[in-house]
């Protein structure tokens, strides 16, 4: 998959107050949240330009959720600050949460609803007019049409992502929020999320990508950033990468660092692709 991937449309543009300005589609503050002596993030300064397939990397339990529940408006920070598409997603959550698209790691869909249900259910609360004709696109763009009316609960793992894709994307958001988009997809349908990633950024929007898998990011993200213990400690564009050059290297060199410093302890166990069990 090329890496230096063509711009083939431009976002709307957040405007400033400042004429003749844009703000980034996203950008934190020192942003902080601390549970009694725990601290999930410290001083998380970021900024992602629109158009931008933005990973955030980090080992387990460096911050890589909170960081999105608190973007999203799932969970206030202790301090600091942040904007998305404009607005505070502490002040305003609601206002954020109608603007954007967010895939949970590991979230189904109620089992109790088939698809089509579920996807008219998201249809009506997010006010999307002509929601049947969105549900068939999805519905064959993620190879899910045969299983649109059959309980959740009796769908496979990889078909219940594809659902909880399609509901990511269905209102056409102008940024999205996904935590592990390729898990339980077998390789056909993993390649095929990837494109149509790549696609949606092509066109302009913005996506917020937080994976385990340093291949997935090398081979999508147009800019990255490395968490350890809360803390921002690199961030890398992957195509400036060299031809001898792997961001798990660069991964892992991050983490070893962090691990001499008394923080995390580094990981040889990072995974590089998912597969179909991984799941």
């Amino acid at each position: 998959m090329n890496k230096r991937r063509r711009r083939l449309g431009q976002a709307k543009p957040v405007v400033s107050a400042v004429a003749g300005t844009s703000m980034p589609a996203i950008e934190t503050t020192d942003l902080t949240k601390t549970y009694g002596d725990a601290t999930a993030l410290a001083d998380l300064s970021l900024s992602v330009p629109e158009g931008e397939l933005f990973g955030l990397l980090g080992p387990n339990g460096s911050g890589k959720t909170t960081t999105i529940e608190i973007l999203t408006g799932q969970r206030e920070p202790t301090s600091g600050s942040a904007r998305v598409l404009g607005s505070d997603p502490v002040a305003d959550p609601l206002a954020v949460r109608e603007s954007v698209g967010i895939l949970p790691e590991r979230e189904d869909p109620p089992s109790f609803l088939t698809p089509r249900e579920y996807l008219q259910f998201v249809g009506d609360v997010r006010d999307i007019d002509d929601i049947d004709d969105h549900i068939d696109t999805w519905a064959d763009r993620l190879g899910f049409r045969d299983t649109l009316d059959t309980l959740s609960t009796d769908l496979s793992e990889g078909e219940r992502q594809r659902v909880m894709l399609a509901q990511t994307f269905v209102h056409e958001p102008d940024l999205v929020f996904i935590d592990e988009p390729l898990v339980n997809l077998d390789p056909i349908m993993q390649a095929e999320v990837k494109d149509h990633l790549c696609d949606y950024c092509d066109r302009g929007n913005t996506l917020f990508l937080s994976t385990h898998f340093l291949e997935v990011a090398e081979q999508l993200c147009t800019g990255v950033a490395i968490v350890r213990d809360g803390r921002l400690v690199a961030e890398r564009d992957p195509r400036e990468l060299g031809s001898d050059e792997r961001l798990l290297d660069y991964f892992r060199a991050e983490v070893a660092d962090g691990s001499a410093e008394g923080g995390t302890e580094p990981r040889s166990e990072i995974p590089a692709e998912p597969t179909e069990h991984d799941a």
